[in-house]
């Protein structure tokens, strides 16, 4: 648990990972830990649909760009912080959203886009009170497909010259592992 969140009330906690599936599990355990006055729900990718579309779709809509993927999911993620997340924190609830702004971004990383311009797309997101990070074995990435990194290899146009699907799953744990690191420093500075 994050320093004093249950005894402040309202608090966004992001869960981030490359496997949806246990993503998914952390942030049931998290929301679980939390004290159940203080409880919201947790609010998960694809909260409008969109993502449903695209998949029952087919190949008839025609594969993505990892660009238009990301701006989706920044579409998805304003409609979740629009009725999700910031009603819930308003109301004083604990909100877990999973996965949250670094899936996306370790996601864009991975596929090779540009640092400052995948920052921006989600530059409108509020920092969350509490991070974590949910890291799983790279054999069980390939067997799991209920995330947006997975769902994102199984989507987009084209991969990276010559990278496979679970080279852009590993890329994106280890941007992952970077930005947990770098979270975990600077709240040991604080």
């Amino acid at each position: 648990m994050g320093p004093d969140v249950n005894a402040g009330g309202a608090a966004l906690v992001a869960v981030d990972g490359v496997n949806g599936a246990a993503v998914k599990a952390a942030a049931r355990a998290r929301l679980a830990a939390a004290d159940r006055h203080l409880r919201g729900g947790i609010s998960v990718w694809d909260a409008s649909g969109v993502f449903g579309e695209l998949a029952v779709a087919g190949d008839q809509a025609g594969r993505p760009s990892a660009r238009t993927l990301l701006l989706l999911y920044a579409a998805d993620l304003a409609f979740r912080l629009r009725w999700e997340i910031r009603p819930a924190l308003a109301e004083g609830r604990i909100v877990v959203a999973a996965p949250y702004v670094d899936t996306a971004i370790a996601f864009g990383r991975a596929v090779g886009l540009k640092a400052a311009w995948v920052s921006d797309v989600f530059g409108f997101a509020p920092r969350a009170d509490e991070y974590r990070h949910s890291d799983t074995a790279p054999a069980r990435l390939v067997a799991e497909r209920e995330g947006f990194v997975e769902f994102g290899c199984d989507r987009i146009a084209a991969l990276p010259n010559g990278v496979t699907r679970h080279q852009v799953l590993e890329h994106a744990r280890s941007h992952l592992e970077i930005a947990a690191r770098r979270k975990r420093r600077s709240r040991g500075a604080a």
